[in-house]
């Protein structure tokens, strides 16, 4: 199992936040995802078949990008 940290800067709220927890739980392979709109952040814990790369991907489709750390 793998864990990654991401800053996403439009996490502005609520619904972001579920929005951002609800979409990266659909991804095969993620365990769990805590995403904060204090911080900004988001954790995800994963393992196969999702990646860096997946989740990347997926949160610059529903408009939140992010950078890692």
């Amino acid at each position: 199992m793998s864990s990654v940290t991401y800053t996403i800067p439009n996490i502005n709220c609520n619904h972001c936040v579920h929005t951002i927890t609800s979409e990266l739980s659909e991804l095969p392979g993620v365990q769990s995802v805590k995403a904060d709109a204090q911080s900004k952040q988001a954790t995800v814990v994963y393992d196969a078949p999702a990646d860096e790369a997946k989740i990347e991907a997926l949160l610059k489709e529903i408009n939140y990008p992010a950078v890692k750390g």
